[in-house]
């Protein structure tokens, strides 16, 4: 009898084992679950192997609002012999333009101020200043009218997408102001992302919260800009590096989005999301996701 009973109580001991471990098993199943987002279009991916990690209309075409200004910014950085610390004044054309256009948000530059492209950098990605985006067509495309240089730097962004593979991506403006046929998907957004981040600068400028830069005045004096970043991950999510919002009302609400923990980084996007809140509750699902795999 008692050796029956040393069995049996080996037996439920045995049979506990088994259930706590298949309740364990099961509740990291759940907290790796695949996440639920609001937005129309998500993807997220390991930056360093380009492995896919989620998909939801990852290859669907969509409106990318200001998540253009990666384009922007990358086709800048790009540019053989670039210098920095060039001035660009500051043209009426560019103030007009924000006045113009009711959904176009503003680094507020102001007419005949001289700044340099690393300021026009950070006035284009943090407060997303379609000025700023305009200024750096002007500067960098080529053509003698600005509406020549417009179009010629807008084939850049397009010659850039092809040469990056980018085969559902297609732009029709410097800064996402749209025309019809300005669009990405998230998988698309995300491999340009990457790519612009292999860029120091690019690195430097969207990882910034808030800067205070001093510009020249058309009257030799000097004023300080004040740009905060319109990417509430920073400060928000641990280890968040940027990159980019979006908003218009084609493209919703959109996030660009990269974040490094203990030496792994999460790069993604989403893509017409239905607020400014749920778009970056999305995001953080993303990368929350990524980092458990």
């Amino acid at each position: 009898m008692k050796g029956l009973r040393r069995v049996s109580a080996v037996t439920i001991t045995a049979g506990a084992v088994l259930a706590a471990g298949a309740f364990t098993a099961s509740a990291q199943a759940a907290t790796t679950a695949s996440p639920t987002i609001a937005a129309k279009g998500g993807f997220v991916m390991n930056n360093a192997t380009g492995k896919s990690l989620f998909t939801k209309a990852a290859d669907t075409r969509l409106s990318t609002g200001s998540t253009t200004k990666i384009m922007t910014a990358r086709v800048v950085l790009a540019q053989p012999n670039l210098n920095l610390d060039a001035k660009v004044t500051v043209q009426k054309a560019y103030s007009d333009y924000i006045v113009d256009n009711n959904w176009a948000s503003s680094a507020k530059l102001i007419v005949g101020d001289k700044v340099t492209v690393r300021q026009l950098l950070y006035g284009l990605m943090l407060p997303s200043g379609c000025d700023a985006a305009y200024a750096l067509a002007d500067k960098f495309g080529t053509g003698s009218t600005r509406a020549a240089r417009v179009k010629s730097f807008i084939g850049k962004l397009n010659t850039t997408a092809k040469s990056l593979g980018l085969t559902n991506t297609h732009f029709d403006s410097f800064d996402g102001i749209g025309h019809g046929a300005n669009y990405s998907t998230p998988r698309d957004l995300t491999k340009l992302a990457s790519s612009a981040m292999k860029y120091s600068t690019f690195r430097s400028v969207v990882k910034t919260k808030s800067t205070k830069q001093k510009v020249t005045t058309k009257s030799g004096g000097y004023r300080y800009m004040s740009w905060t970043n319109t990417n509430n991950l920073l400060g928000s999510y641990s280890g968040t590096i940027g990159v980019k919002t979006g908003s218009g009302p084609e493209a919703k609400y959109c996030l660009v989005f990269a974040a490094t923990r203990n030496g792994k980084t999460m790069i993604g996007t989403v893509l017409a999301s239905t607020s400014v809140d749920n778009r970056t509750k999305d995001a953080k699902k993303l990368m929350d996701y990524g980092f458990s795999r």
